[in-house]
């Protein structure tokens, strides 16, 4: 695909060559979002920020990406604070909202509804999860750090068993996910939920069509064991009709350092898309956990960051030119 000028909606978007495309100006970018040296290449662009649902990872690391290429955001959060509160339609918000902005990411509850907007946008339109159908972005930064956590193996993604755990029927990052990951050779996945959280049977199909091993079950020692890498998710409780509802499942699927030291091959990577639900009816990834040198999660937010500025750089034509509007900081760096 071209990213120049696109919307970013699906990962059905996608082939492994744009993939990799996109991850090589990624890894450019990590001198930027390390802050060792700025650039300004994206000086004077805007990007309008609209999240009608909540967020903070996906809604800051855009908002971040965007100012590390010296462009400014402006932001919109929550259904309440906007003009859709009155009755205003998706198509007259995009007209206006693109005349603003030099590029758009949106978040919404409704499936199709990013897709909806950026129809009618003047502007590209980045997915930043529509309800329970697709988080394209998120997809590509866990790929993106299975990539970098079998290259510290010495290993590709290329016939990894993964495993992806909890609540797989709402989780929009494993159905997105697990597309991109069916790019690549000889997967193994292993889908551990409760029956009424499955993955659905239409992501479940398009995956074995491929070529690729799928194994469902509801027995977590069973599905962590021997696989390359296990991706966690929380309930989603927000896709359900009630509390009471969710807490049926809450707490079922427990990752934590018993369970590794078990189940798990001592090289085995834990992700998780986070917020993990830390409360103890939960627990689902423990913080014993922290620890572990293969505990994946931070690394994951930090890569978030460096993927969706070469998401930017791409959409927006400058990825060449990044370097050539570059200068040292001029703050003494106090990241560790």
């Amino acid at each position: 695909m071209s990213f120049l000028g696109s919307h970013i909606l699906s990962v059905q978007q996608f082939e492994r060559q744009s993939i990799e495309r996109l991850f090589t100006v990624a890894e450019r970018m990590r001198p930027y979002a390390n802050r060792e040296k700025l650039t300004t290449v994206l000086d004077g662009a805007i990007l309008g920020s609209l999240f009608f649902e909540p967020s903070t990872r996906t809604r800051v690391s855009f908002g971040s990406a965007f100012n590390l290429l010296g462009g400014d955001v402006r932001e919109t959060v929550g259904v309440e604070t906007s003009s859709l509160a009155k009755g205003e339609s998706l198509y007259d918000t995009a007209r206006v909202l693109s005349g603003y902005s030099d590029i758009i990411v949106m978040r919404h509850p409704q499936p199709g509804s990013v897709a909806e907007f950026a129809a009618a946008s003047r502007v590209p339109v980045i997915n930043g999860g529509d309800g329970a159908n697709e988080h394209p972005s998120q997809a590509l930064l866990d790929l993106f750090t299975m990539h970098q956590e079998m290259r510290r193996q010495e290993r590709t993604v290329d016939n990894i068993r993964i495993a992806m755990v909890g609540d797989l029927k709402h989780g929009r990052t494993v159905h997105s996910l697990s597309q991109l990951v069916s790019l690549y050779d000889n997967i193994s996945f292993v889908f551990v939920s409760p029956k009424a959280l499955a993955m659905p049977e239409e992501i479940t199909e398009k995956l074995m069509a491929a070529g690729h091993t799928v194994v469902e079950t509801e027995d977590l020692a069973m599905g962590i064991a021997n696989v390359d890498v296990i991706y966690q998710t929380r309930i989603q409780e927000e896709r359900f009709i009630s509390k009471d509802e969710a807490n049926q499942y809450r707490g079922r699927f427990r990752i934590n350092k018993f369970a590794y030291s078990q189940f798990c091959q001592p090289t085995t990577v834990v992700m998780h898309p986070l917020p993990r639900d830390s409360r103890a009816e939960a627990n689902e990834l423990d913080n014993d956990m922290n620890d572990n040198p293969n505990l994946a999660i931070f690394r994951q937010t930090d890569n978030g960051v460096l993927v969706r500025m070469a998401m930017f750089a791409t959409i927006l034509g400058v990825e060449k030119e990044v370097d050539r509007y570059s200068r040292p900081i001029s703050w003494k760096n106090a990241r560790k």
